[in-house]
């Protein structure tokens, strides 16, 4: 982000605050100096500079430890630099949603507390524990798309103020009837309401907003997708989700892409580069037979099973295979072309090696015929394996 003339010199100052409060400062100094000294900046600001501290050597947990002072200290600030979403259903406001269901459920917590009500104290606590897929969804949903653009501060820092979180919400349930009633409420039911409630405000003020800077509009339909599967904590996905995803996406890109020097998938992207590395590793030869008939591709895997030269490119694939095996080449693509099967396998010996040899029909997310796959391996190892070789013994060649 360009910071401009005079940010620059904020942003240090800032930075050094910051070092300040991990020296020892008190907040109400960090707050006074910050007052005069800076006066205002948007919260995306403020979150790039705890990820410029951490790239510069701060640990993150010397951050997790002092960031309620720092979302405390910016409150003023960040109060007003929030802004929805445009769409209802962006997963933003579905966090959002999310929040203001645990805000409710706190305020029930409280009142429980005052009254003295144990039983229904112990029902909102089992309630709230499901936090812990709310934050669960934030970190394996929002968090890998944010370390994508080199953001790593909320991985590093704000997940390990979520596990503070789920270490304090299991003391609280267990804790409520080991300890005095009025002890427990002071040491371990409202330091987990602060807590909680902490998070929330440090969710919307600077996680959600600097998130909504750096997505793109793929991503966040992306991230919807994916929330198909992981639900929420508090509330339920619309029936009409699956038509909402369908409107975002028709003014998106559709398929895969071509994004400066990566080849963008649904799934993820690559180099082509790598692309060519991943198909050439892959313990199998693979040859690729167009809707022509055409040899299109094959990979150039270390120990090629059968012989494939470059001049192969291009030929007809009947040509390519000995006279008494083409009638059933061309019976497998001409099943594989009228959708009636989509895989055919067999297997041979051949050179003392067992060969496993696949063909896959190639079809579009529409069901359209791309083309024919082989896909050749030598199996005689695999058939041998008995027995278990855990991760854990990789270590051992034999």
């Amino acid at each position: 982000m360009d910071w401009g003339v005079g940010k620059k010199e904020k942003k240090e100052i800032i930075k050094n605050i910051i070092r300040e409060l991990h020296a020892g400062m008190s907040p109400w100094q960090a707050k006074e100096k910050f007052e005069k000294e800076v006066g205002s900046i948007t919260s995306f600001e403020i979150a790039q500079i705890e990820q410029e501290l951490i790239n510069e050597g701060v640990s993150a947990d010397q951050i997790k430890q002092f960031c309620n002072v720092h979302a405390l200290l910016f409150e003023s600030i960040l109060s007003e630099s929030f802004k929805n979403p445009e769409y209802p259903m962006h997963p933003v406001n579905l966090f959002k949603q999310e929040n203001e269901h645990i805000k409710k459920l706190l305020e029930k917590i409280k009142k429980a507390a005052q009254d003295k009500n144990i039983e229904l104290l112990r029902e909102l606590l089992n309630e709230l524990r499901k936090i812990d897929v709310h934050y669960n969804v934030k970190e394996q949903l929002l968090f890998p798309y944010l370390e994508r653009h080199g953001f790593m501060g909320p991985s590093k820092v704000m997940w390990g103020k979520d596990n503070d979180i789920r270490t304090m919400m299991k003391e609280a349930i267990n804790m409520l009837d080991k300890a005095e009633f009025d002890e427990y409420v002071k040491e371990y039911l409202n330091p987990l309401i602060e807590e909680v409630d902490g998070m929330i405000f440090k969710e919307e003020n600077i996680l959600f907003p600097s998130s909504l800077e750096m997505l793109s509009a793929q991503e966040w339909v992306d991230i919807l997708k994916e929330t198909k599967e992981t639900g929420f904590a508090f509330i339920k996905l619309p029936a009409t989700l699956d038509k909402l995803i369908e409107e975002f996406e028709a003014n998106l890109s559709q398929g895969p892409r071509i994004d400066g020097e990566k080849i963008v998938f649904e799934t993820g992207s690559m180099t082509v580069n790598e692309l060519e590395s991943i198909l050439n590793t892959l313990p199998v030869d693979i040859t690729f037979v167009d809707t022509n008939n055409r040899v299109k591709y094959f990979s150039k895997s270390k120990n090629r099973i059968f012989l494939r030269t470059k001049s192969v490119i291009g030929r007809e694939v009947q040509n390519c295979h000995p006279p008494q095996s083409v009638d059933k080449v061309m019976q497998i693509i001409e099943w594989f072309k009228k959708n009636e099967r989509d895989s055919v396998d067999f297997w041979i010996n051949f050179k003392g090696k067992f060969i496993y040899i696949r063909y896959f029909a190639l079809r579009d997310k529409d069901g359209k015929y791309l083309g024919t796959l082989e896909v050749t391996q030598d199996i005689s190892q695999i058939k041998e394996l008995k027995g278990e070789k855990r991760l854990a013994e990789q270590g051992d060649r034999s």
